[in-house]
């Protein structure tokens, strides 16, 4: 099995005031609704969250997830990742997910896990765009994990993409589901008012 951590713990800090993992799609509260898109691949899922009492933990509280709690979410999405990779258990591969990217769908999830089925001469299989800009989600070899431990600053996993960018395949998903993420009230506003 490999775990899915969906990353959750940021401080919508482009939000002004609002949380976007608590905006509503379709009714449910966005990270409600990645996790049970997670959930629905049958691999374990594991939630990074910024506090035990926040109200994003709430909104996951009786689903069949594992909570993460990060204490070193203020210092960005490495800070995230460092502390969520850590607390996985014992693994062939995990793939981590951004709780924000509205678009990515269960099938998503399942078409690159099957990548590294596909593909096992590769160190990280990745989602992309329509037209081939690398995304998201990211599944990533246990081989690699250790350097998830040095990790710093907000670029987050990047730093180790980068170097294995010959060992990383691709996956197009359809659209731009595997980069569209919302980051402010306008992006959301946008977002319903096209229809999506």
């Amino acid at each position: 099995m490999i775990p899915i951590v969906i990353l959750a713990a940021g401080g919508s800090r482009r939000m002004r005031g609002a949380d976007k993992m608590l905006e509503q799609v379709a009714g449910i509260p966005l990270l409600r609704l990645q996790a049970q898109r997670a959930l629905a691949t049958g691999h374990p899922v594991f939630v990074a969250v910024p506090a035990a009492d926040h109200p994003r933990t709430a909104v996951i509280a009786d689903l069949d997830v594992t909570p993460i709690i990060v204490p070193e979410a203020a210092e960005g999405m490495s800070g995230t990742m460092r502390c969520a990779i850590a607390r996985l258990p014992a693994c062939p591969a995990f793939m981590i997910v951004l709780a924000d990217l509205v678009a990515i769908e269960t099938d998503d999830l399942l078409t690159v896990l099957h990548a590294r089925i596909a593909h096992p001469d590769h160190l990280i299989w990745r989602g992309a765009t329509g037209d081939g800009k690398p995304g998201h989600p990211i599944i990533f070899d246990n081989s690699l994990r250790p350097e998830f431990a040095a990790l710093h600053g907000d670029a987050g996993g990047e730093t180790i993409v980068r170097q294995r960018r010959g060992q990383t395949h691709l996956t197009r998903l359809p659209e731009n589901r595997a980069r569209l993420d919302l980051d402010t009230p306008e992006d959301w506003a946008a977002w319903r008012g096209s229809g999506a």
